[in-house]
Formats: C-alpha cells, structure tokens, sequence
C-alpha cells in the first residue's frame, strides 16, 4: 500500500464517504487512489469552491467536510474557506499535496509553506 492508498483508506476508516476538489499534479497520487477506494469525488470548479462544498457539507449532514487539491496554489485557494470554517466552527479537513521532499525550501514549482499559511488560522 503506498502513501496515497494509506490517506484513503483513513478517510473510509474515519467514515468518510464523499471529498470535494480540484486536481492537481501533486495530488494526483491520492486522486488515483480515490478512483478504486470506495470514497465518492465531487469535482469543483476552484478549490475554493471545495472548501465551500465541503463546509455545506458539513453543515448539512452533521460530518466532517473533506476538501483536498494540489500544491502551492490549489493549496492557497482553500484558505478562505478553511478561514470560514474555523470562525464558524464548521469541521472540515483539508488535504493537499507537496513538492518532493528534496525540492522542499528551493522555491520549486508551486511550492508553497502551506503550513505556515495556515498558522494564523489556528
């Protein structure tokens, strides 16, 4: 089992059923993974939007939300919603994939600390 199949299979394991997003080369790994793992994909326009999907789902059936795209700017797109969320206490989960562990802190493509942006947040 690799990577992508492991975060899959936590998200069945924790009773997800359904995730929004927008794919991306980083995440596509996870986005194969998803095809034969038994979670429904709902594909949004704008990640953004998958955030915003993700917290009307939350809101509607009273689960987690899920909202997942790829690095650097797929990333950046969800922290409006991500932002929305936490001030309404609304509880969603965002995943989103990374550069190569040795391109990390060289300015690679779409690399983004992520993490760092989302600090403020919390």
């Amino acid at each position: 089992m690799n990577g992508a199949q492991w975060v899959v299979h936590a998200l069945r394991t924790q009773g997800v059923d359904t995730v929004f997003g927008y794919p991306g080369g980083a995440i596509m790994p996870v986005y194969d993974a998803l095809y034969d793992g038994g979670v429904e994909h709902l594909l949004c326009r704008h990640e953004q939007g998958a955030a915003m999907a993700a917290i009307g789902y939350a809101r509607a059936t009273g689960k987690t939300g899920v909202c997942i795209a790829t690095s650097g700017p797929g990333a950046t797109n969800l922290i409006t919603g991500l932002a929305d969320a936490l001030l309404d206490s609304i509880p969603i989960v965002a995943i989103t994939g990374q550069v190569a562990a040795p391109f990390i802190g060289t300015d690679a493509f779409q690399e983004v600390d992520v993490l760092g942006l989302s600090l403020g947040l919390y």
